[in-house]
Protein backbone atom coordinates (compact mmCIF):
# COMPACT_ATOMS: atom_id res chain seq x y z
CA UNK A 1 0.00 0.00 0.00
CA UNK A 2 1.05 3.56 -0.77
CA UNK A 3 1.75 5.74 1.71
CA UNK A 4 -0.07 8.75 -0.32
CA UNK A 5 -3.72 7.12 -1.35
CA UNK A 6 -4.08 8.98 -4.86
CA UNK A 7 -2.04 8.60 -7.62
CA UNK A 8 1.27 10.93 -8.23
CA UNK A 9 0.50 11.88 -11.69
CA UNK A 10 2.81 14.95 -12.00
CA UNK A 11 5.59 12.37 -10.27
CA UNK A 12 6.06 14.43 -7.36
CA UNK A 13 9.17 13.88 -4.58
CA UNK A 14 8.08 12.67 -1.21
CA UNK A 15 8.58 15.87 -0.12
CA UNK A 16 6.36 17.70 -2.32
CA UNK A 17 3.68 15.56 -1.36
CA UNK A 18 4.31 16.02 2.70
CA UNK A 19 4.55 19.77 1.87
CA UNK A 20 1.27 20.13 -0.30
CA UNK A 21 -0.47 17.75 2.43
CA UNK A 22 0.48 19.87 4.86
CA UNK A 23 -1.18 23.22 3.09
CA UNK A 24 -4.07 21.39 2.33
CA UNK A 25 -4.70 21.29 5.97
CA UNK A 26 -3.50 24.36 6.57
CA UNK A 27 -6.15 25.67 4.33
CA UNK A 28 -8.73 22.96 5.89
CA UNK A 29 -8.02 24.93 9.23
CA UNK A 30 -8.52 28.29 8.07
CA UNK A 31 -4.38 29.41 8.78
CA UNK A 32 -4.41 30.76 5.09
CA UNK A 33 -1.20 32.91 5.94
CA UNK A 34 0.82 29.50 6.49
CA UNK A 35 -0.97 27.39 3.46
CA UNK A 36 0.16 30.41 1.25
CA UNK A 37 3.71 30.25 2.53
CA UNK A 38 4.18 26.55 2.22
CA UNK A 39 2.72 26.40 -1.26
CA UNK A 40 4.79 29.81 -2.49
CA UNK A 41 8.58 27.83 -0.95
CA UNK A 42 7.30 24.90 -2.92
CA UNK A 43 6.83 27.54 -6.33
CA UNK A 44 10.41 29.01 -5.47
CA UNK A 45 11.66 25.52 -5.57
CA UNK A 46 9.78 24.42 -8.41
CA UNK A 47 7.85 27.26 -10.62
CA UNK A 48 6.00 24.43 -12.53
CA UNK A 49 4.80 22.23 -9.78
CA UNK A 50 1.24 21.92 -11.06
CA UNK A 51 -0.28 21.03 -8.01
CA UNK A 52 1.13 24.08 -5.94
CA UNK A 53 -0.07 26.30 -8.49
CA UNK A 54 -3.47 25.16 -8.68
CA UNK A 55 -4.00 25.02 -4.62
CA UNK A 56 -2.12 28.57 -4.32
CA UNK A 57 -4.69 30.26 -7.19
CA UNK A 58 -7.50 28.22 -5.38
CA UNK A 59 -6.16 30.01 -1.89
CA UNK A 60 -5.93 33.59 -4.29
CA UNK A 61 -9.61 33.28 -5.57
CA UNK A 62 -11.83 31.66 -3.01
CA UNK A 63 -10.30 32.76 0.57
CA UNK A 64 -8.63 36.24 -0.51
CA UNK A 65 -10.89 37.28 -3.11
CA UNK A 66 -7.71 37.90 -4.92
CA UNK A 67 -9.53 37.47 -8.22
CA UNK A 68 -6.33 39.09 -10.63
CA UNK A 69 -3.43 36.56 -9.07
CA UNK A 70 -6.05 33.87 -9.16
CA UNK A 71 -6.36 34.04 -12.68
CA UNK A 72 -2.70 35.02 -12.88
CA UNK A 73 -2.02 31.58 -11.45
CA UNK A 74 -4.08 29.88 -13.60
CA UNK A 75 -2.70 31.25 -16.73
CA UNK A 76 0.65 29.59 -15.97
CA UNK A 77 -1.04 26.22 -15.29
CA UNK A 78 -2.70 26.13 -18.49
CA UNK A 79 0.49 27.68 -19.92
CA UNK A 80 2.11 24.18 -18.63
CA UNK A 81 -0.71 22.40 -19.30
CA UNK A 82 -3.04 23.21 -21.78
CA UNK A 83 -5.40 20.36 -21.49
CA UNK A 84 -6.06 21.43 -17.40
CA UNK A 85 -10.15 21.35 -17.64
CA UNK A 86 -9.92 22.20 -13.62
CA UNK A 87 -7.66 25.14 -14.04
CA UNK A 88 -10.02 25.91 -17.50
CA UNK A 89 -12.77 26.13 -15.52
CA UNK A 90 -11.66 27.96 -12.01
CA UNK A 91 -9.85 30.16 -13.85
CA UNK A 92 -12.86 31.34 -16.03
CA UNK A 93 -14.99 31.68 -12.97
CA UNK A 94 -12.47 34.21 -11.25
CA UNK A 95 -12.13 36.04 -14.76
CA UNK A 96 -15.64 37.27 -14.56
CA UNK A 97 -14.62 39.47 -11.49
CA UNK A 98 -12.30 40.86 -13.13
CA UNK A 99 -13.52 41.68 -16.64
CA UNK A 100 -10.85 39.46 -18.83
CA UNK A 101 -12.12 36.68 -21.13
Amino acid sequence: MSEHPFENTYELSNEQLILLEEAEEEMLRNNLGKAEEILLKMIEDDDECIPALNNLAHLYGRHFSDFEKAVEIYDKVLNLEPDNAWARDARRRYQRYVGRD
